[in-house]
């Protein structure tokens, strides 16, 4: 399973219908935060997230992407949370973070790490790596790529089945690529039964950015591009000016990535109640696009259905 959460898809001030920013990605039982504005724990807990992450990944200090990890921490505290959180941010990330975590006069009671990136590190996981990329936004940003590693193929169990090779360890060997050596003395190797490897799943996430070469570049055949899209086409100078996007040009990235879907977030307040506007100038461009609201929940497949 990978699902997307929205937990607020809001500029820079929240609304009724709108929480500011934050993400949250559940994989295979693991959760992991990006950005986490005012309010977002409330939300967590609104839309069935739940608290067991470990890691939060911000894309810049812009207050609506950070202001929100104060209260989760004491929160956390107060709940008796021993387990150890990482803060992961770009340049500044010890002054920024370090400060909004020791806020107040509480002192956390769990250990929170904070380690700061830069575009081109790879955090690399079990089963997947977390690919940080350069993004445009006025600050020091950056937005973050979750890449499945390549799976194996699929394993003919038929095919096992007459060549003798009963269910068990050995159908483990083989699916690994090992060639192994039956009872009766033949050896069997992987190509007879396993399939060629298949691609893992990419989700891409912007953060706050103008349309962006390295933004394509990591969306290269995504499967999900969650992208920002602040303004419609009609406020395409302010969009330059404050380092945002249109729907549009949103839009355009998806299509220049060839990624399968697209979903727009960070809209601004001028559309709380109806970004149809958006929607319809980036579906003219993509039509493979959503428009994020909060608590809605995306399911990212695999390409070939398994």
């Amino acid at each position: 399973m990978l699902t997307v959460t929205f937990l607020g898809t809001g500029a820079a001030t929240p609304t009724i219908d709108r929480n500011v920013s934050g993400l949250a990605v559940q994989r295979e039982g693991e959760t992991l935060l990006f950005d986490c504005g005012e309010g977002n724990q409330r939300q967590m807990m609104r839309y069935g997230v739940g608290f067991s992450f470990r890691e939060i990944f911000f894309s810049h200090y812009h207050a609506d992407h950070l202001l929100g990890v104060t209260g989760l921490l004491r929160t956390m505290g107060l709940q008796d949370r021993t387990a150890p959180v990482t803060l992961y941010g770009p340049k500044g990330a010890q002054r920024i973070l370090g400060a909004a975590i020791s806020l107040g006069i509480e002192r956390n009671k769990f250990p929170v790490e904070i380690v700061e990136i830069k575009p081109g590190d790879r955090l690399a996981r079990d089963d997947y790596e977390i690919a940080v990329f350069e993004t445009e936004h006025r600050a020091d940003t950056v937005g973050y790529a979750l890449v499945e590693h390549t799976r194996l193929g699929r394993f003919n169990p038929e095919r096992a089945r007459e060549l003798g090779i009963s269910e068990g360890p050995l159908w483990g060997q083989l699916h690994k690529g090992k060639t192994v050596q039956l009872a009766d003395g033949r050896t069997v190797g992987p190509a007879e039964l396993v399939g060629a490897p298949r691609p893992g799943r990419t989700l891409v996430y912007s953060g706050d950015t103008r349309p962006h070469l390295s933004v394509i570049e990591a969306s290269r055949g995504a499967d999900l591009l969650v992208h920002e899209a602040t303004f419609g086409g009609d406020e395409m100078e302010r969009a330059r000016e404050t380092g945002h996007s249109t729907a549009a040009e949103a839009a355009r990235v998806a299509s220049d990535a060839g990624v399968r879907r697209l979903v727009l977030t960070h809209i601004s307040s001028r559309y709380n109640r109806d970004a149809a506007e958006l929607l319809a100038e980036a579906r003219a461009v993509f039509p493979e696009t959503l428009i994020a609201r909060d608590g809605m929940t995306v399911e990212v497949p695999y390409a070939d259905g398994e």
